[in-house]
């Protein structure tokens, strides 16, 4: 997701590798960003767990551990990454001048009853999910052009920026040959594509990445269809299906309704004052482009 652009933090024990930072780097040297790459939806630290230790001790090898990845991390004038839900701390960035912020995805943390995950779906979703099968067939060997042309469409028709292909297409070489990746089509009998749908995992968790509708095509129910056949076949593969983000209001009613937990992750950032003032010029620019092009 961010080739040549990326470095990773590592703290060491006894030989082994027991704490992980990555991040991506952007911008030139004076004016340098730690991020996350695009379409990712969670990164920060990773840290060997301890089971067999109690809580205080293995909570207290943690804070260590996020301190010294947070040490190492290379001068720059801001730092952004969205916590994995699993990683419940920051207290050592908080520490060190770090905001942390509380947002919200929506989480299925067992998938292994198709039958209790049905019941769980509100009753507005399990309609909508009867409807679009009587009328509509889910496809996945229809190709990235078709489905990048509907995602395509559904961002800007949002007024958001277009989406990247070589994007995609990095994601699709990753995943496709490993298995790791659903691509989905609603479609009718004419062949009109109404929603499509692109899911990753990782063998613990399935992400709904990207999605996109025809909204001239969206009473048919479609949309729903295939976040009820992602969450299936994500049965197969992984123990959690993320929703990837519900911050938005009616996202989140949607996603709220397919049964699953609002769960917690923390927005982990710092800015310098240098790098603070300078958004808030290109803030101003962009406020004063807006009442001229109207």
């Amino acid at each position: 997701m961010a080739p040549g652009s990326w470095e990773a933090v590592t703290v060491e024990r006894a030989g082994e590798i027991v704490a992980r930072l990555p991040f991506v780097v952007r911008g030139p040297r004076r004016m340098r960003v730690l991020t996350q790459p695009r379409a990712t939806p969670f990164l920060g630290p990773w840290v060997a767990r301890r089971p067999d230790a109690k809580y205080a001790k293995a909570l207290g090898d943690q804070m260590e551990l996020q301190a010294e990845l947070e040490s190492k991390l290379p001068a720059s004038v801001m730092f952004r990454q969205s916590f994995s839900p699993t990683m419940t701390n920051a207290l050592p960035f908080v520490w060190a001048g770090y905001r942390a912020e509380v947002a919200y995805t929506y989480r299925l943390e067992d998938l292994s009853s198709e039958q209790a995950l049905w019941d769980g779906l509100g009753a507005n979703i399990r309609g909508y999910v009867r409807k679009a099968r009587k009328q509509l067939v889910v496809h996945d060997d229809l190709g990235l052009d078709r489905f990048y042309g509907v995602w395509h469409d559904t961002l800007t028709r949002q007024g958001r920026p277009a989406p990247s292909r070589e994007r995609l297409e990095r994601i699709e070489a990753a995943c496709g040959p490993r298995n790791a990746r659903a691509v989905l089509y609603a479609c009718d009998s004419s062949d009109r594509i109404h929603a499509v749908a692109y899911v990753v995992w990782d063998g613990e968790v399935a992400y709904y990445l990207f999605s996109g509708s025809r909204p001239e095509l969206r009473s048919s129910g479609a949309a729903s269809l295939l976040v009820w056949e992602a969450i299936r076949r994500a049965g197969q593969v992984a123990r959690v299906f993320d929703f990837e983000g519900s911050m938005l209001a009616p996202v989140e009613r949607f996603f709220r309704d397919f049964g699953g937990r609002q769960t917690p992750y923390l927005q982990v950032s710092r800015t310098s004052p240098v790098a603070t003032g300078m958004v808030g010029l290109r803030d101003v620019a962009r406020r004063g482009m807006a009442a001229l092009r109207r």
